[in-house]
């Protein structure tokens, strides 16, 4: 009996190792798994036999039993990697089923053309027309101190979208893409007499090789999957991390390690802005990202060298350190519904917050530089009424530190918004929405500004 229970455990072991050989490379209908699951209840059934009648187990059987064991490990090991090429290999399919193949490379688009029909108003001065302070809210552009507007309506197809995308095969061990997107906003060209036309403009660029990431794309400081489902462009823009740039990024499971560009907004002793463009040390980011059922969760870090040299103030070259700290996520309520949240906190962070709502930095009398410290965040709650009708109902804040005996009284304090809107999909790609919004800003000098619009958008995506 010993013996004929080492040739069956020998046989398992054989049959284990040839399991993943004789089976195609993308399993069918899990087989793969049922027959290691099989094979390792075979074992355990033959150790359990041989326990009850001989009550040990001799050495021999015990090395049988140990590179059976050995065995069914490593097939596993081998079924997983085969897993995780499959997957590879099934992500360009994906795209081909949008786009086309050209030699080894497939091409693959998407994006979508949205109408927005505005009307606000403005407590604090008029915005100029045709200009994309219109288009979308931008804190720092909110009126203050001026005469009232009348509800001015502006229509624009602006923020439509278009990306290409590509997936080359080189080889299984490696995955190559390239991500190329345009829109129109924040453009110069036609205006509303005539043509409504505008240049296009390069909102992302990059290409990925296995972990690692080149060219432009969202700062790795931002989450853009917190952000809210709203028709505005941003939706709560004074409490969100918000900046795309050239970087390069390093990703491994959760963990995302990049160089970003960098760039410094000094505030000059005249109070006017001045992009210094001496920075010398990329913006350094670390991002950790968790997500399951309950949703998602991401902690963000972001070190950065602020500096300006001689020829921008005459003051010598200068630096100072930035710093800041951002937590978001999305947690999901119930089947359908979300809360999204963020919270952003440091000093030097100005260009990344509201669309650079106060500048990274004052100029102090003696020539340095102040790091202005900044508070910010927002909460958005989606509830779906239907499966085809939602609602989104959000609310932002941004609170700067300025020390105002170096940037003056007239540069912005705080600023907050609200919005609420309903959105109804006839059918899945088509969006049908109405929005309000109101938003402030106010100056250090104590006055404000507000902002109140309503807007009607149509998109379909594709």
């Amino acid at each position: 009996m010993p013996h004929r229970v080492s040739r069956r455990l020998a046989r398992a072991a054989m049959l284990a190792t040839t399991c993943l050989a004789a089976a195609p490379a993308s399993a069918q209908d899990g087989s793969i798994e049922d027959r290691l699951t099989r094979l390792e209840r075979l074992v355990e059934g033959l150790v359990s036999r041989l326990d009850a009648q001989q009550g040990t187990i001799t050495q021999q059987q015990a090395e049988t039993l140990a590179m059976t064991q050995q065995a069914l490990a490593e097939t596993r090991a081998m079924q997983a990697r085969q897993d995780e090429l499959a997957a590879q290999v099934a992500e360009p399919k994906k795209q081909e089923d949008k786009g086309f193949r050209v030699g080894n490379t497939t091409v693959a688009y998407a994006g979508y053309v949205k109408m927005d029909a505005i009307a606000q108003r403005t407590s604090g001065g008029q915005l100029p027309t045709s200009a994309f302070t219109r288009d979308f809210l931008v804190p720092i552009a909110i009126p203050v101190g001026g005469a009232a507007s009348g509800w001015d309506q502006d229509f624009s197809a602006r923020q439509s979208r278009f990306i290409l995308k590509t997936a080359t095969d080189v080889g299984a061990e490696h995955t190559l893409n390239s991500h190329i997107e345009l829109d129109f906003m924040v453009t110069d060209g036609g205006d509303e007499r005539v043509t409504n036309s505008y240049v296009p403009r390069l909102r992302q660029a990059f290409i990925t090789y296995d972990n690692w990431l080149f060219g432009q794309t969202w700062s790795t400081f931002q989450d853009v999957g917190a952000l809210p489902d709203s028709l505005d462009f941003i939706g709560t823009t004074p409490g969100t991390v918000f900046a795309r740039q050239p970087m390069i990024r390093y990703t491994r499971g959760g963990l995302q390690l990049a160089v970003e560009q960098a760039e410094t907004t000094v505030t000059s002793r005249a109070g006017a802005r001045v992009l210094s463009g001496d920075d010398t040390l990329p913006d350094i980011v670390a991002r950790y990202n968790l997500a399951g059922k309950w949703g998602s969760f991401s902690a963000a870090g972001i070190m950065r060298n602020l500096r300006i040299s001689n020829d921008d103030f005459g003051t010598g070259s200068q630096s100072a350190l930035g710093y800041g700290v951002s937590l978001s996520g999305k947690l999901n309520v119930g089947p359908k519904d979300d809360l999204r949240l963020m919270a952003t906190a440091g000093q030097g962070l100005g260009r990344y917050i509201g669309v650079n709502i106060v500048n990274d930095a004052a100029l102090t009398l003696a020539g340095d530089l102040d790091p202005i410290t900044t508070y910010s965040g927002f909460a958005a709650y989606r509830h779906f009424w239907a499966a085809d009708l939602r609602s989104t109902v959000a609310g932002s804040y941004f609170k700067a530190d300025n020390p105002v005996t170096l940037t003056g009284n007239l540069v912005t304090d705080e600023s907050w918004n609200a919005l609420a809107n309903i959105i109804w999909s006839p059918v899945k790609p088509l969006d049908v929405g109405i929005e309000y919004m109101y938003a402030e800003r106010t100056l250090e000098d104590g006055r404000s500004g507000n902002l109140q619009k309503v807007q009607v958008s149509t998109k379909y995506s594709f």
